[in-house]
């Protein structure tokens, strides 16, 4: 089973750059030990389970709950069964379509 998941979360009475408290939610991700992608719109987390995708979004809201007074939070799931690793290879069947690398940073 995998569990594909986007999370955007930040607040919104913090001014114009939020990059400090996502950075913040970003270690509580780091600290999970899960694949995930950084992007400059979401993170992508993939997990075997859901449990500890709940509990890893919960503690992310958390970080942020304590000195901020509004939140916003887009998640979606990707669920599919019997399949793993697939943060990675979603992104190399697009470029093997391709025949070529699709990042350009």
């Amino acid at each position: 089973m995998s569990i594909i998941v986007s999370i955007s979360i930040f607040p919104l009475d913090k001014g114009e750059s939020v990059s400090k408290y996502v950075a913040r939610v970003i270690d509580v991700i780091d600290k999970y030990g899960l694949p995930y992608v950084l992007t400059p719109m979401e993170t992508v987390i993939e997990a075997e389970e859901i449990d500890k995708i709940l509990a890893l979004i919960k503690d992310c809201f958390s970080v942020l709950e304590r000195d901020c007074n509004r939140i916003i939070a887009n998640i979606k799931f990707d669920y599919r069964k019997g399949k793993s690793g697939r943060i990675k290879s979603k992104i190399q069947s697009i470029e093997e379509k391709l025949g070529r690398t699709v990042s350009k940073i």
